[in-house]
């Protein structure tokens, strides 16, 4: 195949890298991607639909550096390659990753990874689908509206409890009441990677982190994801409250009562959890 698309110096700015300082400071980066894919009935057609919309392409890879948290450049251009070959008409992917302010000793202008990847190469490779339960809720706002934009961004969702009406616990005496749901999802991202993605969604719906426990227009808590353990600044899974929590207790039960721990229902106090039924996505 001949037949190319080149989208060249996207610039994007993300954290990436292994030293200290890289992890705090995001840095800028350009992105440059060849696509092969056959034009031939684009060139007779004249329909957009016998291509790639390469304007859909650069905002989807811009967004998936800009969440990026990787350490390696590697894994970030790997990622890259998997939002191109999301694109069904795309047979091949070339991608040149490129830091514009390399932080080494020695004088470079700039330091780079290229990976060239094919449709087939990468169908062959295992890419295993993660389990993982959602806790959302909302207390601002168009309550329900902010838990339909958290289902839709999440996507790929396999089991939905219903909304439950739940009164606030800690934070300001004055705040209203909460919607809450569980939900659980397929997801290929690992627990760090569908982290980003909810923030995103939050910050999406407005969310704003003024104080603990305050009101917010979204809230979105990784309770679990798989059966693995994380322990780290920026994620703890199992979520560590989860077990204390009624209103997430409650949803998850409907969908997954093997995830709550043993005689919960009658250990936690009954009241502050009221059912609304389900969460209309229409």
């Amino acid at each position: 195949m001949t037949d190319q698309i080149h989208i060249t110096a996207l610039r994007a700015v993300t954290i990436v890298g292994a030293l200290p300082h890289e992890r705090q400071i995001p840095q800028p980066l350009q992105i440059d991607l060849i696509l092969d894919i056959d034009l031939s009935d684009a060139g007779v057609s004249d329909d957009l639909g016998d291509t790639v919309h390469y304007g859909e392409v650069a905002d989807r890879v811009v967004a998936a550096v800009q969440e990026n948290r990787d350490v390696l450049l590697e894994r970030l251009a790997a990622r890259v390659v998997g939002v191109v070959l999301d694109f069904e008409r795309v047979q091949r992917v070339d991608v040149l990753l490129t830091k514009l302010r390399p932080p080494i000793a020695v004088d470079a202008a700039t330091t780079a990874v290229r990976l060239s990847r094919t449709r087939s190469v990468e169908a062959a490779a295992v890419r295993r689908s993660h389990s993982a339960w959602i806790a959302l809720g909302s207390n601002l706002g168009d309550r329900n509206g902010f838990l339909r934009a958290a289902v839709l961004g999440l996507g790929n969702v396999m089991a939905m409890s219903q909304v439950y009406e739940t009164d606030p616990i800690g934070g300001p005496e004055d705040q209203g009441a909460y919607l809450n749901m569980v939900v659980e999802i397929a997801t290929t991202l690992d627990p760090f990677g569908l982290l980003r993605q909810c923030q995103r969604i939050e910050a999406e719906s407005m969310r704003e982190r003024v104080v603990r426990w305050g009101p917010r227009t979204l809230d979105i808590d990784i309770v679990m994801y798989d059966d693995i353990v994380v322990h780290s600044d920026d994620l703890t899974v199992p979520h560590p409250r989860y077990a204390e929590r009624r209103f997430v207790l409650t949803p998850l039960a409907e969908i997954a009562p093997d995830r709550c721990p043993a005689g919960w229902d009658a250990t936690l106090e009954p009241a502050g959890v009221y059912p609304r039924g389900p969460l209309s996505i229409s």
